[in-house]
């Protein structure tokens, strides 16, 4: 049995490319799909007052009450934007979305729906447990998306589209700057829209929320203003008057600054994105609920992926389409084939996976420079059998992999070694920072993944070839140049802090942690601060040592100007700079003398750490480590916090 639509098919378009209504109503029972203009509740009566028309014509009786409640509750709304169906739902009955989701794909493709609602637990869920966090309605991520997105909102009800429709509340959102464009309208049409606002404004949803409410009014101006127009007269003479009266009154409601619609102002924006949203001023995303720090803020596309049926995995549909249809980019990137060997490894590693979700980041989390090579980084986020916290996990790409030196038109055998070499001089790196004094994450996983080589060497195009990924736990706390302002106020806060950066900065500068281009990688997003039970810096991390050993021959005096930053960057938030810098040098120059002594105390040991490693002056990293080491004896560290304390007063 197929599904009936009653109005225009869901993803039709107009002339403009936009679609007639979007307002849709599945009834489940009767695998009907309402499209009819109105809103929800309209549509809702006018199926029922159809049902009710076609009993009489076969002589039936008129539902009941008891067929009635059931003919409404197992309705399930729909918004249909921007070649998107919304679906959304009851999270009491995630069975009955579940179902309207099967029934929408009987027309349109599976990546077409998606699900509102996702920010309440129990719909959060019930989506990470069928593996489709990547179904989520993604919020906008850059001031220009969220532009985009409220010029998208504007929504009608039966006359024009003067509203700002948000979908995961359903309210209308009416703004002073359209009620009083109402004013061009000929008398008929100004007297609609009148009526049309006092009835909806009086309303509210299946959800509870106001079907039409006054943008910014703050209350003063409320559906009560609008009583005179209970009236039936229509006198065109006493309608205007009235609305040039409900003009001045919403006006005066309003902030002056705020009475135009401008997506690019600033506040404007803000207020009008929280409202459509329906999350007031606090944004809160998947990211934020998972645990994950401020960097990762609105950062992850979630990917398709599968999920567990009597511990069998089970690949989304979507994999599928996607194998038909190599030339649809959006799907294939969508459909991430890594995204699969990602799940095959964790199910080897942890076999009792009750749900997993794979996401990838949209963009560094660091200020620091990009160089060439992959720079690909996942999340995985996954529940174990028996664990009662959900696990994550972030996975990084190697840089240089076998791809990237086929790219190069090395001939397979060449690429894998020197790939195999790469990731040696990665874990080399990484013992190295630990050896002086770094305080990096204590476990990385190294792995491999298989894939399809498709790039620039067309001699192996088509040949399945490894790829290494490293794998780590993911690190809560904040990164230090994204710690909320609001801590600055806190003298015991700076404190602990200038301390602990101290004694951070003197290990980067020794491993010479830098960009390709020489410029220092520090405090800019690759330091994690751990809090304690008081709220208080407690220890900082390095999860990931990018950069290290880059300088390993220019004197230390060189760069360490740019370690002043952390304390200069800081002077805008209110921070007592003597204070912030004694404690910051104090605990660099400790820290400095205690790696630089217990080298010279155990100097034998550091020397031939790497002794068993290519030795070659071309940068090998044995002969990179013995340069460190020969440098780190005879800095004078005294020296180097001198010229870090003279920046700061220069600046």
């Amino acid at each position: 049995m197929t599904l009936t639509i009653i109005g225009e098919p869901p993803l039709a378009a107009n002339g403009q490319g936009q679609t007639p209504n979007r307002i849709g109503t599945l009834f489940l029972n009767h695998r009907t799909l309402v499209t009819l203009a109105g809103i929800h509740a309209t549509q809702k009566i006018a199926f029922l007052n159809l049902l009710n028309a076609r009993q009489i014509a076969n002589g039936l009786p008129l539902l009941t009450d008891e067929e009635q409640q059931e003919f409404f509750e197992s309705a399930v709304d729909l918004i249909i934007d921007n070649g998107l169906i919304f679906i959304r739902p009851n999270p009491d009955r995630m069975d009955l979305a579940f179902r309207a989701d099967e029934l929408l794909q009987e027309i349109v493709s599976k990546r077409k729906i998606q699900f509102l609602f996702a920010l309440n637990p129990a719909v959060r869920a019930a989506l990470k447990q069928r593996g489709e966090l990547w179904r989520i309605n993604p919020l906008p991520q850059t001031p220009d998306d969220m532009s985009a997105m409220i010029r998208q909102a504007r929504n009608r009800i039966n006359g024009r589209a003067i509203y700002y429709y948000g979908k995961s509340t359903g309210t209308r959102w009416l703004t002073v700057d359209e009620f009083c464009r109402l004013g061009e309208l000929p008398d008929p049409e100004l007297t609609a829209h009148l009526r049309e606002i006092r009835d909806f404004t009086g309303r509210r949803n299946a959800h509870g929320h106001p079907e039409i409410a006054f943008f910014l009014s703050d209350n003063i101006f409320t559906h009560a203003d609008l009583s005179p127009l209970d009236t039936p007269d229509e006198d065109p003479v006493r309608i205007r008057d009235l609305y040039q009266d409900l003009r001045n009154r919403f006006t005066d409601a309003v902030h002056p600054d705020l009475r135009m619609d401008n997506p690019d102002y600033l506040e404007w924006r803000t207020r009008m994105f929280a409202a459509l949203i329906g999350m007031g001023s606090e944004l809160v995303t998947e990211e934020v609920l998972l645990g994950l720090g401020s960097e990762f803020f609105m950062q992850i596309e979630w990917l398709a992926g599968g999920h567990f049926e009597n511990g069998e995995l089970i690949f989304d549909t979507l994999f599928d389409e996607a194998e038909h249809h190599p030339e649809d980019a959006a799907l294939q990137e969508l459909c991430d084939p890594r995204a699969h060997e990602f799940v095959f490894n964790f199910i080897r590693e942890f076999g009792d996976i009750e749900d997993i979700n794979i996401g990838r980041l949209n963009s560094s989390l660091s200020r620091h420079e990009k160089t060439i090579g992959r720079r690909a980084v996942y999340v995985a986020e996954l529940k174990i059998g028996g664990q009662e916290k959900r696990m994550v996990r972030i996975i990084r790409m190697q840089k240089w992999n076998i791809c990237e030196h086929l790219d190069n038109h090395k001939d397979l055998l060449t690429a894998i070694m020197e790939a195999e070499d790469y990731t040696e001089y990665i874990l080399d790196r990484r013992l190295g920072c630990r050896q002086l004094g770094m305080n990096l994450i204590a476990r990385v996983t190294t792995r491999k993944l298989n894939e399809r080589y498709d790039g620039l060497n067309r001699n192996v195009a088509g040949q399945f070839i490894w790829s290494t990924y490293f794998e780590r736990d993911y690190i809560p706390g904040f990164a230090t140049d994204k710690i909320p302002l609001s801590r600055y106020a806190n003298p015991l806060y700076c404190d602990r802090l200038a301390a602990l950066m101290g004694a951070a900065a003197a290990p980067n500068l020794i491993v010479g942690r830098m960009s390709q281009t020489f410029h220092v990688i520090f405090d800019v997003g690759d330091e994690v601060i751990q809090e304690d039970d008081f709220g208080l810096p407690g220890e900082l991390i390095v999860p990931d040592h990018v950069g290290a050993f880059t300088n390993y021959l220019q004197p230390l005096e060189e760069f360490v100007p740019a370690y002043a930053q952390v304390v200069l960057s800081r002077i805008p938030y209110g921070i007592d700079v003597a204070r912030f810098t004694d404690l910051y040098l104090a605990a660099f120059l400790r820290r400095f003398n205690e790696i630089r002594d217990e080298y010279r105390k155990r100097h034998r040991a550091f020397d031939a750490l790497f002794r068993h490693r290519r030795h070659s002056i071309e940068g090998s990293f044995a002969f990179r480590w013995e340069k460190v080491l020969e440098r780190l004896d005879h800095s004078d560290s005294q020296r180097l916090t001198h010229l870090i304390r003279q920046t700061i007063t220069r600046a």
